[in-house]
């Protein structure tokens, strides 16, 4: 079997032949990636360009954006979301945080509760944490699972088939004009805690830390096979994700920004073109203006 091609250093896009290793992939940025000034000097820019490219999608109206994101606690979805979108009308943009399910949502199939959340067309949706914390969260607290009474558990299938169904229902979405993107803020341990004890320390950020972070933590090594499974049996062309290095957020923001403005180019989106009546009655709306008083 020939080698793989190794992963371009500031691409960050998982490989969708099911060869995903964490070992391949840094929680630092690339060697000769910039500085912070320059991160955040482009940031800005492509902030600027999420702005026109959102406008053009909604225009368009030929597709629908969702942007999955997941991690560890403290790795930066939020400022992450907050900076990168700054710029997008709200009009146009819609976040969804999942939490764990309520009864009503536990009484549905896994997938039910971000069916109903999805983007219409026109419009970027965020799904900070997603479907995919049933094959991470789910799979590490057995607890979880009773709750959902399934009528039949087979450990050594069910996972497989729950990501299965994801790419199963991802690539229906992707056939009917759904443009999918997800993100995994790849933080490192070392980082994390630096992170944690901040909260613990700053007073702004108290409301921020929960001792349940913690016991999250103490399994890392557990949540980190969860994480390569998942996204080593879920990158696909039609859905793929990326591993952004998430040790320093500047460098985070702008690389998820970088891969939304190239996403969106991609789709080669276009305002409307009027047709010969439709300027007709721009001409005659024009003129009745110019006459008024």
């Amino acid at each position: 079997m020939p080698e793989r091609a190794p992963v371009p250093q500031f691409d960050h896009r998982i490989p969708t032949d099911s060869a995903f290793s964490l070992a391949e992939f840094s929680t630092e940025p690339p060697d000769g990636a910039g500085s912070t000034s320059v991160w955040k000097k482009e940031l800005a820019k492509r902030v600027e360009q999420l702005h026109e490219l959102q406008r053009r999608l909604y225009a368009d109206g030929r597709y629908a954006v969702l942007v999955v994101f997941q991690a560890m606690d403290a790795a930066g979805k939020d400022s992450t979301i907050r900076k990168v979108f700054s710029g997008v009308n709200p009009a146009g943009f819609r976040c969804v945080a999942f939490g764990p399910p309520s009864t009503r949502e536990r009484a549905h199939d896994f997938l039910w509760r971000c069916q109903a959340a999805l983007p219409a067309r026109g419009k970027i949706g965020i799904f900070n944490r997603s479907h995919y914390e049933e094959v991470l969260v789910v799979r590490l607290h057995p607890e979880l699972l009773a709750a959902q009474r399934l009528p039949s558990i087979d450990p050594e299938q069910l996972w497989g088939q729950r990501m299965a169904s994801i790419r199963d229902w991802e690539r229906h979405l992707a056939r009917n004009g759904v443009v999918i993107v997800k993100f995994w803020l790849n933080v490192s341990r070392e980082e994390q805690k630096r992170r944690l004890l901040a909260r613990i320390d700053r007073p702004d950020k108290n409301w921020k830390f929960e001792v349940a972070d913690l016991d999250v933590r103490e399994r890392w090594d557990d949540y980190m096979y969860a994480y390569e499974q998942a996204l080593r049996h879920t990158s696909r062309p039609g859905a793929p994700w990326y591993a952004i290095p998430a040790d320093s957020k500047p460098y985070m923001r702008l690389a998820v920004a970088r891969v939304m403005v190239e996403t969106l180019e991609a789709l080669d989106l276009h305002y409307p073109v009027v047709d010969r009546q439709q300027r007709a009655q721009l001409d005659d709306g024009k003129a009745r203006l110019l006459v008024e008083d």
